[in-house]
């Protein structure tokens, strides 16, 4: 190949990510913000070195996103909360693309840069304002530095210079979210398994990259510290508790969820193309990323054993896994194997494609309570709910929720963005219960609005709350509307006359 189709091949490859990019801004800004995307707003409202879930580089990105539109005088809207995480999304993509030309030339990369386009892990998940999109992006930028490292002599100036970078990135991948520890574990494994890698060892790069990579992720470390390490002990026991239910019945679950994800035709050949990086015997780093990429899996598939994974937290090892995708066909001479290529990016456009109008215009036939794209709608019509119960009480009146998700999209739509309480009585663990709650802030005599669940009876939240009020008043409810088909229903309460006290929690 010359140097003219070379730097034509990756032209395509970058404006094949431009225009995703920007496609994916478009639907970022129409579509309403879902209650995980609320609940990272919520931390970006109060920054801080890391939060009960995460570690704060999505709360980050939004702070960053609406700071600029608050400057231009306007208001954080879901393209401003979205901006940033999506570009995040396209310099993952764009990283990729990068590591396939570095692996196996400019059409590897065009290909990479087209897989990324489509694949609805990307197209339709870096979308949304969460932190996968900063922990792809890190680690794309990671896995780059660390090829770049091994494909330079070692103990060299070059050498040195792409593991500092790789520190640095590995570093803020741990800012991003705590499974991109399992990069490091895997480049370790891999230099370990491989003879001839492991005279990196000898060389003072990965040593440097593992000092850059703890300063970077320092701040978040003070922050555990400081709070019990309650974050880390709470990812632990999320990801690798207690068994409950079939792990036969997870294991599916999670294969399943990457076909839908990837789509069949991509995950097989993406298998296909990891499974032959790992038994290539002259090629350092086409084994090195193919150990990234199952490194990554095999964790999920044991954490699958335990307890149930979520579909996007394997997203990870299809960095690594699209660039060796990308390798396998560049080098390919198999006319087969392009058939399914062309085939796989067919069905995972037409499948983006229908996901996108179907969140612009409901076209599939699912009921609003089963879809989970509904989860996003209604929580205006539920803000206006609940400010036709304040207005009669006035200032004093306080709103609360029972869960983080309703406690963050009140927050978000209620006019004037207040201070919303999560009462977190019971259920899951969450930053809210580290923030100051209604007891600390509330004066007696105040006045509390919830909306809840919808119970037969008095909702049991309500009875524990009673003897802390005066008054405690039964109001109407306040569906959750897609159109006009139900998504969920929620029971407004009003309690006045505020005592003193609060209830202690139920253990989940």
């Amino acid at each position: 190949m010359t140097t003219d189709d070379d730097a034509r091949r990756w032209r395509v490859a970058v404006g094949v990510t431009l225009a995703a990019w920007l496609v994916r801004l478009l639907f970022a800004a129409r579509l309403p913000l879902f209650p995980d995307e609320t609940y990272y707003w919520e931390w970006s409202r109060r920054l801080a070195g890391g939060y009960f879930d995460h570690p704060p580089m999505i709360a980050l990105l939004i702070r960053a996103g609406t700071s600029i539109a608050s400057a231009f005088g306007g208001e954080p809207t879901p393209f401003a909360i979205r901006f940033f995480p999506v570009f995040a999304g396209a310099v993952a993509a764009l990283a990729a693309a990068a590591t396939a030309r570095r692996i196996a030339g400019a059409r590897a990369a065009s290909f990479a840069a087209l897989g990324f386009a489509v694949m609805p892990l990307a197209a339709a998940g870096l979308v949304l304002a969460t932190p996968d999109a900063p922990l792809l992006c890190f680690e794309a930028l990671a896995v780059y530095a660390v090829v770049r490292a091994l494909q330079s002599a070692p103990r060299s100036t070059s050498s040195l210079g792409w593991w500092s970078a790789a520190g640095v990135c590995v570093g803020l991948a741990f800012g991003s979210k705590y499974t991109s520890i399992l990069l490091p574990v895997s480049v370790v494994a891999a230099v370990l398994l491989r003879p001839s890698l492991r005279a990196r060892l000898r060389e003072p790069g990965p040593y440097v990259a593992c000092a850059l990579a703890t300063i970077v992720f320092l701040p978040v470390l003070r922050w555990n510290a400081a709070h019990d390490w309650i974050s880390f002990r709470f990812q632990l026991q999320h990801g690798l508790g207690r068994p409950k239910g079939s792990a036969l019945l997870r294991e599916l679950d999670l294969i399943g969820g990457q076909l839908g994800l990837v789509t069949p035709v991509l995950f097989a050949l993406a298998a296909t193309a990891v499974w032959r990086g790992l038994r290539r015997p002259r090629d350092d780093v086409h084994f090195a990323l193919a150990v990234v990429a199952t490194g990554s899996w095999v964790f999920f598939v044991y954490s699958a054993i335990h307890r149930r994974v979520e579909a996007n937290w394997p997203a990870p090892s299809y960095v690594s896994g699209m660039a060796l995708l990308a390798s396998m066909l560049a080098t390919s001479t198999s006319a087969s194997l392009v058939r399914w290529w062309r085939g796989g990016l067919a069905f995972a456009a037409l499948l983006v494609g229908v996901l996108y109008l179907h969140a612009a215009v409901p076209v599939l036939p699912l009921p609003a309570r089963r879809d989970p794209l509904a989860r996003a709608a209604g929580w205006d019509g539920l803000a206006n709910s609940v400010t036709a119960m304040r207005q009669p009480i006035g200032t004093t009146a306080w709103v609360g929720a029972e869960r983080y998700q309703d406690a963050s999209e009140l927050a978000y739509h209620l006019a004037g963005r207040p201070t919303v309480i999560c009462v977190c009585l019971s259920g899951r663990h969450n930053q809210y219960e580290l923030w100051p709650g209604f007891a600390s802030r509330a004066r007696v005599g105040d006045a509390l609005v919830l909306a809840l669940d919808e119970r037969a009876g008095v909702h049991e939240d309500v009875a524990r709350l009673a003897p802390h009020f005066a008054r405690v008043s039964r109001a109407a409810l306040a569906p959750l509307l897609r159109g006009s088909d139900t998504v969920s229903i929620r029971r407004m309460w009003v309690l006045e006359g505020y005592r003193g006290g609060w209830p202690a929690r139920v253990a989940p």
